[in-house]
Formats: structure tokens, C-alpha cells, sequence
């Protein structure tokens, strides 16, 4: 008998949060951005549980028009929220997956009436479903993992992918959440990468490593994530730089992905860096380590079969979706174009992660083959809720190379009282360490990370936090 659940009440908390360095991605450069807590309290089976979510508010990702304002974006970020908690409080007690589904189909609905992009409005979705999983965890006094994998959750796998009618997850999730993961190390646009890209403007005296030089000697890093920005010239430039660092650092021990963003809106232009780096001999010896090319077209041709059937595209390199990850029905709509898989982020959505493993791992099966790929893609997770609450999800989908951003673009958990610091080193004493002045950051060692303690968690947090002392918004 699955637990039924049903939405009491809900609170909603904003912190500001600063980078130390920019993060340049796409058409954006992140110095700042709002970090907001949900907390949702639930009736599980006549027991009242609170279950916690929480995320940073990055304009130019969820919807990447040029003409809005950071604002915009933010206010619009808070409103998906706000809604699917509306949305949330109307559902009559259900199981988790059914919850789930009537919050999403009703979001989907007033969506489309109002204009908003799929993937933004899905966020609010998700914020309200990962405090329904821990609140559930909590109340079940398990893992994520098994609520997947044991599908406590109620998961309908045909509800989501018809072709998977029949199956359950745990002919597919991993028997065991992974113990470690490797982090997949961002360079983003404008990151230094050596000693002499340092000038007394940009140099940042805080600790922790600046260039990616500095990174992969500091961590330990061996796999990375490039970003590339559309423009043929400056990315075989770019990748130039920072091929001969990586390779000077680590030898032949690397691998990496490259991230499109979005950035190439003709295939044919994407096609012709393709071939540049196959011309190359520095170049194509070093995308011998390459993992995928992640999401290069923007999402409105992306799945378009007129113009992006990576089927037709001779001897090309494995693809995935991001950004086009969408819709339930995304993914495999991009493996028929001959895409090689998705990425895995929370805040598109846990369930919908754990049926698109499902099925990657299915056709792997029965087409024997290891083509189909889930990634775990970054963006900007910081503890002391959200990093934990994807690591843990990461690792009971069997995502084993996770791109990491947040310990490069923050200064640990600085952004936050130290109460919190001082939780996670209790809590979390194998993911986080502690700076000389007390605060935590996270513990990357070899190029890995620990989350032995993030699985023992419900939902990887395992503590309470206190949000009272940020600004409540309503709902």
C-alpha cells in the first residue's frame, strides 16, 4: 500500500547570494543570484512530515530571451513556484507519483495559456515534488534511492515512456545508490586558466583555487566540462587553451564533455567546428577523451527532424539533450534523431530522471549497446539543501560523472550563516571540510566525491534548516 499524501502548508525563503568569480555560460555571466528555500508540510498517513527544497534563481537558463531583465526572470522563476504550490494545495490526498502527475499536468496547462516555456514552468513543478520526496523519505525513514528503486513513489513507467509498460524501475535503477562520483569540473567562458591569465583586477585572495590549473592540482580533477559560446573561430581558440592545460596537468588520465548552451542555431554550423577539431591533430587526439557534446542547438530546432537529425550526420560524435529535456515525451523524441541520451538536473524534475533512466538503460539491453547515456549536468548547486538533494539523486539514478560548478564559482557555504557550516561538517563530514575561518566548502579529493553520508540521508540533507532568518515571501 503506497503512502498517501496530502499538502498542509508551505513557506517560501529568499537569501542573496554573490559569486567570487563570474561564471560566463551562453549569453549569460552570473555574479549573483537570489537562493530561495521551499519547505512544505505534508500529511503522510495521518502524520504531518515537512519535507525541504531549495535553489538558486539563475536567469538566462529556464528561458533564454535576449530582451528580458535579470528581474524578469527571477520574478518569473518565483511565480512557476508559487503556482505549482497553488496547484499543490488543490490535489486531494495521493501517492507520490500521482501527486506528481496532477501538479504537472495542471502547470502544463496554465503554462501554455500564459506563454511560459516548458522547461521554466517545470521548475516550479519540481521545487514542490523534492520536498514531496524528502517529506516522504523522512516519513518512510529510507533513501531516495529506495524510494525509486522500490518505486514507493508509485512511478508509472508507461505513463511516461509507453514503451516501458510493463517494467518496473528496479529492473533498471541501480541495486546500491554509487558510494562516489566524479566531478565533472566546469570551465566556463572567462575562467582563468593559468597563472598569466591573473591581473590585480581579477586575481580572488580567498583560499581556494582560481585558474584551471590551480583547480585540477587543488582537487584533483580529471574530468571537466567546456563551455563553447557559437562562434567557430573563438571556440577552436578557446578549446586550444585549454587542451594544452589539461593535458599538461593530468597526462592522458582526463575526459571531458563539451556544452553547446544552446549556442549554435544551424546545425550545419556546429558541423563545421566538428570538422575543425577533426582537422586539427592537437585537437582530435584530445577529443579522443571526449564523453558527448551536450544540447549545441537552441531548443527550438534541437528536435526539429528537418534540421537536426544527428542520424544523417556521418561518423559524428555521441549528442545529448538538455535544455530540450522538457517535455515528458523529449527524450525520446531525441533518440529517434539519433541523440544519444539527456542530462539529469533537479530542477527538471526527479521522477521524470528516474523513468528517462529507465528507459536509457532499456534500450541499452535490448540493443546491446552502451550508446544511450544519462548525464548529471550542474547548475550551480550549493548546500546546504539543493548540492545534497542532487547528489543524492545522482547517485541513485547511476549517473557516475557529474558536472560540478557550484564549489568553483562560490566560496563554499559562505553565502550562508555559519550555523550551516558547522551542520554540514557534523552531518556531512565526508562531502564537506572546513576552511581556516570555519566555514565549509566541498571536499573534491582525486577528482571525487564522497556521498557515502548524503545516502545514508533521507533525501541527502538528513538535517533541519532553520530559514527563518531569510526573507519570507509569500505564496
Amino acid at each position: 500500500m503506497l503512502s498517501q499524501l496530502k499538502l498542509v502548508d508551505a513557506t517560501l525563503h529568499r537569501t542573496e547570494t554573490q559569486t567570487r568569480m563570474p561564471f560566463r555560460f551562453g549569453i549569460a555571466v552570473m555574479t549573483a543570484a537570489p537562493h530561495v528555500f521551499l519547505q512544505c508540510r505534508y500529511e503522510i498517513d495521518g502524520t504531518v512530515v515537512t519535507g525541504i527544497a531549495a535553489d538558486g534563481l539563475l536567469p538566462k537558463w529556464f528561458d533564454k530571451s535576449p530582451e528580458k531583465e535579470a528581474a524578469q526572470e527571477i520574478d518569473e522563476m518565483l511565480l512557476v513556484i508559487r503556482r505549482a504550490v497553488g496547484f499543490a494545495r488543490e490535489v486531494s490526498a495521493a501517492a507520490a507519483f500521482e501527486f506528481w502527475q496532477q501538479v504537472y499536468q495542471a502547470q502544463v496547462k496554465w503554462a501554455a495559456e500564459e506563454g511560459f516555456p516548458s522547461l521554466l514552468a517545470q521548475f516550479g513543478v519540481s521545487m514542490v515534488e523534492r520536498t514531496l520526496l524528502d517529506a516522504l523519505a523522512r516519513a518512510e525513514h529510507c533513501s531516495l534511492a529506495t524510494l525509486l528503486r522500490e518505486n514507493r513513489v508509485g512511478l508509472d513507467l508507461a505513463a511516461i515512456h509507453p514503451e516501458l509498460a510493463g517494467h518496473t524501475p528496479n529492473e533498471f535503477l541501480p541495486e546500491q545508490p554509487l558510494a562516489k562520483i566524479i566531478a565533472r569540473h566546469t570551465v566556463g567562458l572567462s575562467d582563468p586558466l593559468t597563472a598569466a591569465d591573473l591581473t590585480s583586477e581579477n586575481r580572488i585572495d580567498d583560499g581556494l583555487p582560481q585558474t584551471l590549473e590551480d583547480c585540477i592540482r587543488f582537487y584533483g580533477l580529471y574530468h571537466f566540462k567546456l563551455k563553447v559560446q557559437g562562434d567557430v573561430e573563438g571556440d577552436l581558440e578557446r578549446l586550444r587553451s585549454v587542451t594544452q592545460v589539461v593535458t599538461q596537468q593530468c597526462g592522458t588520465n582526463y575526459a571531458f564533455t563539451l556544452d553547446g548552451n544552446e549556442q549554435y542555431r544551424a546545425f550545419p554550423r556546429f558541423v563545421e567546428l566538428w570538422d575543425r577539431i577533426q582537422a586539427d591533430a592537437s585537437l582530435k587526439s584530445f577529443f579522443e577523451k571526449l564523453i558527448f557534446i551536450e544540447q549545441p542547438l537552441y531548443r527550438d530546432v534541437a528536435l526539429d527532424p528537418s534540421i537536426a537529425n544527428i542520424s544523417d550526420w556521418e561518423n559524428s560524435p555521441p549528442v545529448i539533450i538538455d535544455e530540450s529535456d522538457a517535455e515528458l515525451s523529449a527524450l525520446a523524441q531525441a533518440l529517434e534523431l539519433g541523440y544519444a541520451g539527456t542530462s539529469h538536473k533537479n530542477c527538471k524534475g526527479i521522477m521524470k530522471a528516474a523513468a528517462h533512466r529507465c528507459l536509457i538503460n532499456h534500450r541499452n539491453a535490448i540493443e546491446n549497446t552502451s550508446r544511450y547515456q544519462m548525464s548529471g549536468e550542474d547548475l550551480v548547486n550549493i548546500g546546504p539543501v539543493a548540492l545534497l538533494q542532487d547528489l543524492a539523486a545522482q547517485a541513485a539514478l547511476g549517473n557516475t560523472s557529474i558536472e560540478r560548478n557550484g564549489h568553483h564559482y562560490y566560496r563554499g557555504l559562505s553565502a550562508f550563516p555559519k550555523e550551516f557550516s558547522q551542520s554540514m561538517l557534523q552531518q556531512h563530514g565526508d562531502l564537506y571540510t572546513a576552511m581556516d575561518d570555519g566555514f565549509a566548502r566541498v571536499n573534491i579529493t582525486g577528482g571525487e566525491l564522497d556521498l557515502t553520508s548524503i545516502n545514508a540521508a533521507p533525501f541527502g540533507v538528513g538535517v533541519e534548516i532553520p530559514t527563518d532568518a531569510f526573507e519570507k515571501l509569500s505564496l
